[in-house]
């Protein structure tokens, strides 16, 4: 039996609840819903990324199979469906996370600042710049349309190469060019976290 805290609840610990709350409060995320708070949101699709499932119907069956825990766990919902956390994802302000991602970069920035294990010397900033694609489905995301019947966002994610944790990424359409990322940047538009 175990005595202490699960790794998943100790994982959850450094998500500062405070500054969640306030991102929730900016967008509106709770408002007008009745069982799954944006928190609880965010805790599934945590655990459901931490223990490799798949799917929706993957983490609502393994959460539900453990309803005991979700006190332990953080949880403060009794029992996921699927139809819940499906809607809650498709009608939920994205800006709340990204605000959250953001906070957390900044906080791992600031902790690995001294970090020395992939430092560079040079004399100024140098930046690299990268991107990858991520399929999404074509039946949902209309709007992203790729190409060949397919769906797809990028997201271009700036280094610092003094240290190993991003200064900022941005999301675009898939057939934006790095290059026209770049330029983008450079002018400014894009927010440093």
């Amino acid at each position: 039996m175990n005595q202490g805290k699960y790794v998943f609840s100790q994982i959850i610990e450094f998500i500062p609840r405070r500054e969640f709350d306030k991102f929730v409060k900016k967008h509106s995320g709770n408002r007008r819903i009745r069982n799954l708070s944006c928190r609880d949101q965010l805790l599934a699709l945590m655990f459901g990324q931490l223990t490799n499932l798949r799917s929706l119907r993957g983490i609502v069956l393994c959460l539900n199979a453990h309803t005991k825990l979700f006190y332990h766990l953080g949880f403060k919902i009794r029992n996921f469906t699927l139809s819940t956390l499906s809607r809650a994802n498709e009608n939920r302000d994205w800006k709340i996370y990204q605000d959250l991602a953001r906070l957390l970069i900044k906080k791992a920035r600031n902790l690995y600042i001294n970090d020395n294990d992939f430092k560079i010397e040079l004399d100024g900033s140098v930046y690299a710049l990268d991107s990858t694609v991520i399929e999404l489905c074509l039946a949902t995301f209309k709007w992203a349309y790729f190409e060949l019947g397919k769906s797809a966002v990028k997201i271009h994610t700036q280094l610092d190469l003094r240290g190993n944790i991003p200064s900022f990424f941005h999301i675009t359409e898939a057939k934006t060019h790095d290059i026209n990322f770049w330029i983008f940047s450079s002018s400014k538009q894009v927010r440093s976290i």
